[in-house]
Formats: C-alpha cells, sequence, structure tokens
C-alpha cells in the first residue's frame, strides 16, 4: 500500500518550518520514490532571493498558492527544479527540493540520469527533477491528491545540518548569508554538505 499523503495544511506554514519537516518525507512519480535529504527554504515577504521579489509573472505564479502545489521552474535552459509551495495563499513562497536519496525506481532513475550511480544520481536539484522525469508542465499540481507527482509520508529526521543557501549572488547579503538550506546530517545523499554545521537543538 502506498504511504499516505502529506495534507495541504502541511504546507500551510512558513516555508522555513516546511522544510524542516520535509526532510525524511517521500517524493513519488510513476515507479520512483525518492527520500528528501536536502532542501532550501524561500520566504515570504522579504526575502530577496525569493523568485516573488519581482511580484507576479507568468512564471512565478504557481508560487504564490494555494498551498500544497509544485513550482517547476527550468534553470539555465537545462535543469527543472522542483519546489514546494507554502504559505497561505497569496504569500509568494516555496521549498526548493536539492537533493534525494532513491528508495525505489532505482532501474528508471539510473536510466533518466544517465547510468549514474551513488549520491552523483541526486544531489543536486537538477538531478532530482530529471529523476523524477518533470517539465514545467508540473507546475501547479497538486501534491496532495492521488495521482502524478506525490508527496506521501516518510520517516522523521532527529539531527538536521544547515547552511546558507546556494547560487543566490543577486540577492542582498543577509539573505545570501541566512542559514535556509537544511539537510538530513549526515547523509552522504547531499550536495556541498562541507559547507554545512549541525544546527543547534
Amino acid at each position: 500500500m502506498p504511504g499516505r499523503l502529506l495534507p495541504r495544511q502541511f504546507y500551510a506554514r512558513d516555508a522555513l518550518d516546511v522544510a524542516r519537516d520535509l526532510l525524511g518525507q517521500e517524493i513519488w512519480h510513476g515507479d520512483v520514490g525518492l527520500r528528501i535529504t536536502e532542501v532550501e527554504a524561500y520566504r515570504y515577504p522579504d526575502d530577496t532571493a525569493n523568485h516573488c521579489r519581482v511580484g507576479l509573472t507568468a512564471r512565478n505564479a504557481p508560487m504564490w498558492g494555494p498551498p500544497g502545489r509544485a513550482y517547476v521552474y527550468l534553470c539555465y535552459g537545462l535543469h527543472q527544479m522542483l519546489n514546494l509551495v507554502t504559505n497561505r495563499n497569496g504569500e509568494g513562497a516555496a521549498v526548493l527540493i536539492r537533493s534525494c536519496e532513491p528508495i525505489a525506481g532505482h532501474d528508471t532513475i539510473a536510466l533518466r540520469r544517465g547510468g549514474k550511480q551513488g549520491p552523483a544520481l541526486l544531489t543536486g536539484p537538477g538531478k532530482v527533477g530529471q529523476a523524477l522525469g518533470l517539465d514545467t508542465s508540473f507546475s501547479g499540481h497538486v501534491l496532495y491528491r492521488r495521482g502524478g507527482l506525490e508527496v506521501r509520508r516518510g520517516s522523521s529526521v532527529a539531527d538536521v545540518a544547515v547552511g546558507s543557501r546556494i547560487g543566490i549572488g543577486y540577492a542582498e547579503p543577509e539573505h545570501q548569508h541566512a542559514e535556509w538550506r537544511l539537510a538530513v546530517a549526515g547523509s552522504p545523499w547531499v550536495s556541498r554538505s562541507r559547507q554545512l554545521r549541525s544546527a543547534e537543538r
């Protein structure tokens, strides 16, 4: 039996709170199942790294809600980046899925990722999107209903590592340095783990 879907209200909170609780949860699309190991929060209203800082656009429209939907955008014309929309409807915020660990569909993942093995399969948001077979048509897809892209309840994570987000040199310094990247401490399925530190309890 498939695992229980995370409900809509799970996402209807501040992106940083949702980000922490997404670690250890599962993303499924078809036969591919991934365990979330690394995320980044993009918060509302004053985060200058947030795509919604420029206001409502055709690309970022799904990020404005309602919560519990996917926001998928194309980065550098190559990488499909999966974000899970958070906060209240009308507040542009989301959590980027940076890295995952495979739990099902290993052959499909390897095929989509060009035969790569080990953590190189899924340590990076573009790799996650490729492994799941996503494109921008998934933007706005509801995550808490069966069929298509689903986020299911997984296992809790005891130890979390934190660090600054990656690739946001355009943001204000306070947001560049904010420790809004979170990961499963000690997991090999995490990108740039040397730039993370143990979170305080």
